[in-house]
């Protein structure tokens, strides 16, 4: 049982037009097991009744401190805000529609150790709280460890579940608004502390139109034809390389592939870089060895998968 000295993890909530399912989230916050909680919630302008259930919860817990943004800031900028008033040395995001489970807390912080970030699988439920029958580890392999080859082009780290320490706040901080921030801090922390992976589902993680992700493609149905490299990619690779402490020269070899124009330059060079860390690069994809060398083999030989 965690006592009263336990450290403070500050719950960084971040709303805008969630009034629907708003008031389920905040239950299961306030009703967290562990015992040193602050619960920072910023809210980007909502012009339906989020104020006002936040205002009635913020008169009921002690816990909880409300914050109103004077203009929209947008989803990323809004959780770079909310996590800037938190004053916890672990800090936890969190989204306005899912379900927490009560020792969700408690788990994470008992097992992180000296680790930077803790995350976890969760439990995938749509629009009315049904379960869909599926968890995110039946669509990524999850990774825990120390290299940051598994984040180059890919994310299994969803915001809701990651719990990181406050160390990492100097590294992440401020958000690039073109990039996902969790997983931007799930890159970060591979090489400042590691990665845990919590045991369990523990969150109820809600799929519908208006979620911030669209794990299950709830939005968009059709078949996703796309380039692997893109310069957008690429500039993502290079904004890492500016912070690597020990892969800054692979970054950089990778990145030497390419033009400025995110055209590839040197297509069996990439190919062999690809290959030398294949199963850590693709390690979150659901597919085998074979069919992961397969890929590799495709994506860097294949003019279609890079920028024309």
């Amino acid at each position: 049982m965690l006592s009263r000295s336990a450290p403070l993890v500050s719950i960084a909530l971040c709303t805008y037009n969630g009034g629907k399912h708003l008031r389920e989230q905040l239950d299961s916050l306030v009703s967290q097991s562990y015992p040193n909680l602050e619960i920072i919630i910023v809210d980007d302008c909502s012009s339906d009744d989020t104020p006002r259930i936040l205002n009635d919860y913020e008169e009921r817990f002690a816990s909880i401190s409300i914050f109103y943004n004077e203009h929209n800031l947008g989803y990323v900028k809004n959780f770079e805000h909310a996590i800037t008033l938190c004053k916890g040395e672990y800090i936890a995001l969190c989204d306005q529609d899912d379900i927490w489970s009560t020792d969700k807390i408690e788990i994470q912080i008992n097992g992180i150790g000296d680790h930077a970030l803790s995350y976890h699988s969760s439990l995938l439920i749509d629009e009315d709280g049904n379960t869909l029958g599926r968890d995110i580890t039946s669509i990524f392999n999850l990774y825990e460890g120390k290299s940051p080859h598994p984040f180059l082009f890919f994310n299994c780290v969803s915001g809701h579940s990651l719990v990181f320490h406050r160390r990492l706040l100097d590294d992440i901080l401020p958000f690039h608004e073109k990039y996902f921030h969790d997983w931007w801090i799930a890159l970060i922390a591979t090489e400042r502390g590691g990665i845990k992976l919590a045991d369990g589902n523990l969150v109820k993680y809600r799929q519908h139109a208006n979620s911030s992700t669209d794990i299950l493609r709830v939005r968009n149905k059709e078949p996703r034809i796309e380039k692997f490299f893109t310069i957008e990619k690429l500039a993502w690779i290079r904004k890492f390389a500016q912070k690597s402490r020990y892969n800054k020269s692979y970054c950089e070899e990778l990145l030497n592939c390419f033009n400025a124009h995110g055209q590839v330059i040197n297509r069996f060079k990439l190919l062999y870089l690809f290959l030398m860390k294949y199963n850590s690069i693709l390690y979150v994809l659901k597919k085998s060895s074979l069919s992961k060398l397969n890929f590799a083999r495709k994506i860097c030989l294949q003019s279609k998968y890079a920028e024309a």
